[in-house]
């Protein structure tokens, strides 16, 4: 059959789907996620390319302080030229600091505020999550009047570089002192700004002899080591997910074709694998290409079609995480670094600290997060989308997450602002929706494994789950993909301000596979009593489950539609 949906009113009327337990839940939104994707309505895109076009505009607007450049009319003839490339990564750090960039908007799990970085940056009182917790001045979990400073003073600093009509060292450097001291009383901070990347190549305009050989090795080092990542079974599940949750991709033949055998098995297909080497070979083969280049030639012609076709097909696909505007600014370092100037060699770095800040940077820390992916921040590993992440569930025994109003924070949960600004049914579609998409993954099939420990025996449907990304983007005023921030630790900072009681909030925090295991690390958290479960669960065995299953493997009825049993407390 073509074209499948769900009975109008059947699937998610709120009434019925309050009955039904994590396997049927589960089994529903699984289903109608193949078929549908997330099915965000289209002002969700139109607001998306208005982001876009904000981050243009914005450019070509700071640009213009420079003479002879930034007009619209002749943007062709100076859109590559050395301070426009400049402005480009000074302009996108400040739109993501202010949290314009990723995960903002309806496409990044905010319908209302679509932004909250700088509300909540601005805000005193708001929770953060220090780098060096308890150390006086620095080591607290709620903002101070020093940390709304510093981070406006960061931005400021940012604008008035951007306002320069040529650049100097004298202008990046508040920029490269102050973000790293702002990370000192909030990481959150740092994360916001893409300190890998944005910032990264602030630094190479500071500090680099030759800033243009410097800039090559970040943008080598984000395509290469995101292709890394992806050296794992985990990003098999990935690209078919991705695909199916495409808005243009109307055929629903094309879809169910992505998994091994729809509804039952929902493991990726061939055709699924097969996308994902694809993908695969792109992220891996730009930069081991273009590493190479020192002039025009066929070489550079197949390293820049490698990157177009890599980030063409993330673009095409409308990933959930509004990255766009990250994509498209890759792009452009790409054509900028490798095909305006071809000649300027990687090895012409031509400073001492700019050459020790590279390997820290691009080599050491990556390589780190890769093998110790709890010592090192995803983001600063560069494992982009990979499948491969630390990740949390939160469970709150009936409406308690009302209790985190006591925290200063500039938005409710997700699941809060589905229910104000969507129907019932439409709330209760977009948050099972959400959940099969967690599920859906290799990682995301220990949810079901672990939460009979969670539940204490008690019916899943007791409880409200929240994934921990849209918690760290309630309480921390952003999120990104980095499960660290939702953790153990904010577990805890937030226990000490609303006081659960025993049962009332259970979080469970999978971590991500060390590239050199074929095991994740999971635990169970009380926020009262503390940890109360964890162990190891090997991939071989997640391959094997669906995402439906709850409990041990054996314990779950495989059988279509699902049936109460006494094992899920239900």
């Amino acid at each position: 059959m073509e074209a499948e949906t769900t009975t109008e009113g059947a699937t998610f009327d709120p009434t019925e789907w309050a009955k039904k337990n994590f396997n049927e839940r589960t089994r529903l939104a699984c289903r109608e996620y193949i078929l549908n994707g997330l099915a965000y309505p289209l002002p969700a895109y139109v607001f998306a390319a208005s982001k876009i076009f904000l981050l243009f505009a914005g450019w070509v607007f700071f640009c213009g302080f420079t003479p002879g450049i930034g007009s619209w009319s002749d943007l062709s003839s100076w859109a590559f030229e050395p301070i426009a490339f400049q402005k480009a990564f000074l302009w996108s750090l400040c739109y993501e600091t202010l949290g314009f960039g990723c995960m903002s908007g309806p496409l990044g799990l905010k319908l209302w505020p679509p932004f909250t970085a700088f509300v909540h940056y601005l805000w005193p009182g708001t929770m953060k999550m220090p780098l060096f917790p308890g150390v006086p001045l620095i080591g607290g979990t709620r903002r101070t009047i020093l940390d709304v400073a510093l981070y406006a003073a960061f931005v400021v600093s940012i604008l008035h570089a951007l306002i320069q009509p040529e650049l100097k060292a004298a202008h990046f450097l508040p920029i490269v002192v102050l973000l790293p001291i702002c990370a000192l009383g909030d990481r959150m901070v740092f994360l916001t700004a893409r300190g890998e990347h944005h910032f990264a190549m602030v630094v190479c305009f500071f500090l680099a002899g030759e800033w243009i050989a410097a800039s090559k090795w970040v943008q080598l080092a984000i395509w290469f080591w995101a292709g890394i990542s992806k050296l794992t079974i985990a990003f098999g599940y990935v690209v078919p997910l991705m695909t199916a949750n495409n808005p243009l991709l109307k055929n629903a033949s094309f879809r169910k074709r992505l998994f091994r055998s729809y509804p039952e098995d929902l493991s990726p297909s061939l055709l699924g694998k097969v996308m994902a080497h694809m993908g695969l070979a792109l992220e891996l083969g730009t930069p081991l290409v273009l590493v190479f280049v020192t002039q025009d030639g066929p070489l550079l012609w197949l390293g820049l079609g490698l990157a177009v076709g890599l980030h063409g097909f993330i673009i095409s696909n409308m990933p959930v995480g509004a990255v766009f505007e990250w994509n498209i600014l890759s792009l452009y370092a790409g054509f900028f670094l490798f095909y305006f100037n071809p000649e300027v060699s990687v090895f012409d770095v031509g400073s001492g600290p700019m050459t020790i800040y590279l390997l820290v940077g691009c080599l050491v820390l990556p390589l780190l997060g890769n093998l110790v992916p709890r010592a090192v921040s995803f983001l600063l590993s560069m494992r982009y989308y990979a499948g491969n992440w630390a990740w949390n569930a939160w469970l709150f025994e009936g409406r308690s997450y009302e209790k985190l109003n006591k925290l200063k924070r500039a938005s409710k949960l997700l699941k809060e602002q589905q229910e104000r600004f969507l129907s019932g049914e439409q709330a209760v579609e977009a948050d099972g929706l959400f959940g099969a998409f967690r599920s859906l993954h290799l990682q995301g099939r220990v949810l079901g494994k672990v939460l009979p420990l969670a539940t204490g025996g008690r019916p899943f449907q007791d409880f409200a789950y929240a994934d921990g990304e849209t918690v760290a983007g309630s309480v921390l005023g952003w999120n990104f993909g980095e499960g660290h921030m939702a953790d153990e630790r904010l577990l805890a900072a937030i226990q000490a301000q609303c006081g659960f009681e025993e049962g009332e909030l259970r979080v469970i925090c999978v971590e991500a596979q060390p590239l050199q295991t074929r095991s994740l690390h999971w635990r169970v958290n009380d926020a009262k009593t503390g940890q109360i479960a964890e162990g190891h669960v090997g991939l071989d065995e997640l391959a094997k489950r669906m995402p439906w299953d709850y409990g041990e493997a054996d314990d779950v009825e495989p059988d279509w539609p699902a049936v109460d049993s006494p094992a899920e407390g239900a």
